[in-house]
C-alpha cells in the first residue's frame, strides 16, 4: 500500500524514559529486654547497567539514535530514536543490578503515553513497543530480584509494517517504571523452575497459562528429584526422577468416553522406580482395572510420595483396552490417582492395534515432541539401577492371552508375560 504515499516527510518517532523507582525500606528494632542487638550492616542499591543496542537494528548509522542511563541518576534510562521506514526498529537491553544486599521485588509497574504531547491509553497502531526481559518473558509484579542477582530487561521499537496508511511525523513519548521495593513474603521468581518451584507455585504458574518454562522444561527432559519412602516407615530409601509428560488439553480430551492419561499437567516418573509383575497370573483379562500391578502402584507407591507431592495429585479418569481372553470385549474405565501409559501415549499410532482403547487417547506432548515413532525410540529408553530395563505400559494385547505391552530396554515396543517382573515407571496428573 506504501506505493501509494510520494511523502518526503521522516516519520519521527521519539521514545524516552525507562525508569526504576526507587522505595527506600525502613529498617528499625526496638528493643525492651536486657542485652546487645547487633544489626549488620546492610545496603539498598538497585540499578540500571550495561546498555546495549542489537547492531542489527534498523535505523543504526542512519538515523539519529541512543540510549544511555542518566549520568546523575543510574535509575533511569533515557533512549530517542528515528524511525524513518515501515519495518525500522530499534532494540536494546539494559541490566538491572541488585548490588545491595537486601532482596528487592517489583511493587508497582507504572506506566505513561504521550503522542504529540496528549496522554493516551493504547500504543498507536502503527507502532509495536515492548519492554520485557530478555527471554520475552513479562515484566510481573511481585517478581523478586534476589541480592547480588542482574535481571535484564529488552527493549524493543518497531515501525510496523502491516498498516493501511502512514503517520505524518509523530512523536511518541512512553514512561514504564517498575517499583522496587523490599522483598516481602509475597516476592517470588516469575520464571516457573521444574526443578526446583514448589509443587504449589507449578500448578499456580500452570493454571494461571503460564507455561512457556514448563514447556520449554518438557521439551528439555529437565527433571526433578523424587525422594520416597518405598517401606513407608519414615525415611527414604529410593531416590528417583519425575518430568513433563504433557502440558496441553486438545479439544479431543472433550470427547466422550476419551481417557485424561494424556491430558492436562501430567508428570511422569523419568526412571524406573522398581520392578513388579503386571498380574499373578499368566493371562490379561481384567486389563489394567484388576491387575495386581494397578493396586501395587495407587497402594505402595503412591504412598511412598513425600506428602507435598502427593497433596497435588488429582484423580484421573484412565480408560485402558481389553485383554484377548476377556468375555465382554469393552473397554475399561477406572479412576486412579497413579497409573500407567497406554502403548499410544508413549509410541504414538505406530503399535495401536495392539491397544482397543488406542482411538481415546492421545500420544503425550512430551513423546510427541520427540517424535517418537517405531523409527524413532531411543527416547524412550528408561533406567533402572543405573541399566536400560523394559518397563511396563498399561495396554494388554488383544492378540495374546498373556500379554502386556512394554517399552524395551533399547526403546522398543514390544509385549511381555503378565507374570514378569518388569520395570514399573508411573505416571499421575496434578492439574486438569
Amino acid at each position: 500500500m506504501y506505493h501509494k504515499y510520494k511523502q518526503t516527510t521522516t516519520y519521527f518517532i521519539m521514545i524516552s524514559l525507562l525508569l526504576i523507582g526507587v522505595v527506600y525500606a525502613i529498617l528499625q528494632a526496638n528493643l525492651q529486654i536486657k542485652g546487645t542487638a547487633k544489626i549488620k550492616e546492610n545496603t539498598w542499591d538497585i540499578h540500571f547497567n550495561n546498555i546495549e543496542v542489537n547492531e542489527n537494528s534498523v535505523s543504526i548509522g542512519e538515523n539519529d539514535s541512543h540510549a544511555s542511563i542518566d549520568p546523575e541518576n543510574n535509575c533511569k534510562v533515557d533512549f530517542e530514536v528515528t524511525l524513518s521506514l515501515p519495518g525500522d526498529f530499534y532494540e536494546f537491553t539494559v541490566d538491572v543490578v541488585n548490588s545491595g544486599t537486601i532482596d528487592g521485588m517489583i511493587g508497582e509497574l507504572n506506566k505513561t503515553l504521550k503522542v504529540n504531547g496528549e496522554s493516551v491509553q493504547e500504543t498507536p497502531d502503527y507502532l509495536n513497543y515492548s519492554v520485557t526481559y530478555a527471554d520475552g518473558m513479562e515484566i510481573l509484579e511481585n517478581h523478586k530480584l534476589s541480592a547480588g542477582t542482574t535481571e535484564t530487561f529488552l527493549v524493543r521499537l518497531e515501525f510496523k509494517t502491516d498498516i493501511e496508511e502512514l503517520p505524518d511525523a509523530t512523536t511518541v513519548i512512553t514512561t514504564l517504571e517498575p517499583q522496587y521495593i523490599q522483598a516481602d513474603s509475597s516476592a517470588r521468581i516469575v520464571r516457573v523452575n521444574f526443578a526446583t518451584d514448589s509443587w504449589n507455585d507449578i500448578i499456580d504458574d500452570y493454571t494461571a497459562g503460564k507455561t512457556k518454562y514448563l514447556k520449554i522444561a518438557m521439551e528439555a527432559g529437565t527433571t526433578r528429584e523424587v525422594r520416597l519412602d518405598m517401606d513407608n516407615d519414615g525415611t527414604v530409601d529410593t531416590t528417583s526422577h519425575v518430568r513433563i509428560a504433557n502440558l496441553s488439553t486438545p479439544a479431543e480430551c472433550a470427547t466422550t468416553g476419551f481417557s485424561q492419561t494424556a491430558c492436562g499437567f501430567v508428570i511422569e516418573f523419568a526412571d524406573i522406580i522398581s520392578t513388579y509383575p503386571m498380574k499373578n497370573d499368566s493371562n490379561n483379562s481384567g486389563s489394567w482395572e484388576n491387575s495386581t500391578m494397578r493396586t501395587y502402584v495407587n497402594g505402595i507407591i503412591f504412598n511412598s510420595l513425600p506428602t507435598a507431592l502427593k497433596n497435588v495429585v488429582i484423580n484421573t479418569k484412565v480408560v485402558s483396552g481389553y485383554g484377548y481372553l476377556d468375555s465382554l470385549k469393552s473397554n475399561y474405565v477406572t479412576t486412579d490417582k497413579l497409573f500407567l501409559l497406554s502403548s499410544k501415549e508413549v509410541h504414538g499410532n505406530s503399535y495401536s492395534s495392539f491397544d482397543t482403547s488406542s482411538d481415546l487417547s492421545r500420544q503425550t506432548d512430551y513423546y510427541k515432541h520427540l517424535e517418537i515413532n517405531s523409527n524413532n525410540n531411543t527416547g524412550t529408553i528408561k533406567k533402572y539401577n543405573n541399566e536400560n530395563a523394559n518397563w511396563w505400559l498399561r495396554s494388554p494385547s488383544s492378540n495374546g492371552n498373556w500379554a502386556f505391552s512394554i517399552t524395551t530396554n533399547n526403546g522398543y515396543h514390544s509385549c511381555s508375560s503378565s507374570e514378569n517382573n518388569n520395570g514399573v515407571s508411573p505416571a499421575f496428573r496434578i492439574a486438569e
